[in-house]
Parts: structure tokens; C-alpha cells; sequence
């Protein structure tokens, strides 16, 4: 069974995306190994400057590269990454099944991922161009791995 780990920089503060988020760790736990590990945030001042915000993304994503097994298949999620189909995803996922036995999906801070968690993904993932609250982004990526396991079962969930 494949372990699906998603590492985020914050907590969930709404109760209503934390019952989503449990809704679909509920429905994922049948399909493969779910877990969502949540690192702390950085401490940024108001209006930081470019070195203070420079410090922030090396610190939290030496959080998240800490957390990685080196045998993991990792997908950072960028805006610069590759805007991919559910339909795809699916086939992304039972690829990724045939030569690892774990995946991490990278979620970073408000100000991005450092250039060497980019570097240390194997794939860079974007689900569009738009900006989406960080809290709601893992309700939707959450949906959208559910999503992806659902199309590889044959399942009408995806109609």
C-alpha cells in the first residue's frame, strides 16, 4: 500500500477545513497510508524585507527537507510546476506506485519553497496559476489525491 504524506508549513485554524481535511484522511485511509504532517511557521515581521523573507522559506523548507525519507518520491507544489489533469494525476500516482512505496506532496509557507527543496523534488506540481489561502489549498489537494485514487478504482466519484 502506497504512503501518501503531505508536509505543510502551519496548522489548520477553521474547524470547517479541519472536518474536510478529516473527511478525506477518512476516505484515503482504505487506499493508502495518509498523513499530513504539519511543521511550524517562521516568525515574520510585518512588512519583512527580501533578506527576512529569504530566512523564512531556507528555515521552513530545512523543516520540510528534514522530514523527508531519501527513498521518497517527492512532489513539491509550485506555481511553476506542471498543471497536471485529475485524470492525470491518477496516472501520476500508480506511476510513482511501480518504483516507490512512499510519496510526499510539499505544501511550503506563504513566501514559497527554497531553490533546494525545488531541487529535491522529482516533480513540481501546480494547480494553476491562481493564489489560494494555504488552508484551503490542502482541502483541495487532500480531494484532489482522493480524486486521483478514485479514477484508478473505476469509481463514479470522478463523473
Amino acid at each position: 500500500m502506497l504512503s501518501v504524506k503531505i508536509i505543510c508549513i502551519g496548522k489548520l485554524k477553521e474547524k470547517y477545513l479541519k472536518d474536510a481535511v478529516a473527511e478525506y484522511t477518512k476516505r484515503l485511509s482504505p487506499l493508502c497510508k495518509f498523513e499530513i504532517l504539519e511543521l511550524s511557521e517562521e516568525y515574520t515581521p510585518d512588512n519583512p524585507s527580501d533578506a527576512q523573507i529569504a530566512v523564512t522559506i531556507e528555515k521552513e523548507s530545512e523543516k520540510i527537507l528534514s522530514k523527508i525519507a531519501p527513498s521518497d518520491y517527492v512532489i513539491a507544489m509550485c506555481v511553476e510546476g506542471k498543471n497536471l489533469s485529475s485524470e492525470e494525476l491518477s496516472q501520476k500516482l500508480e506511476n510513482i506506485t511501480l518504483t516507490h512505496s512512499a510519496v510526499d506532496f510539499i505544501i511550503g509557507g506563504s513566501w514559497g519553497l527554497c531553490d533546494a527543496l525545488k531541487q529535491r523534488a522529482d516533480f513540481r506540481l501546480s494547480m494553476g496559476k491562481m493564489t489560494f489561502p494555504h488552508q484551503l489549498f490542502r482541502v483541495m489537494l487532500c480531494e484532489q489525491i482522493y480524486r486521483a485514487f478514485q479514477i484508478s478504482k473505476g469509481t463514479k466519484y470522478h463523473k
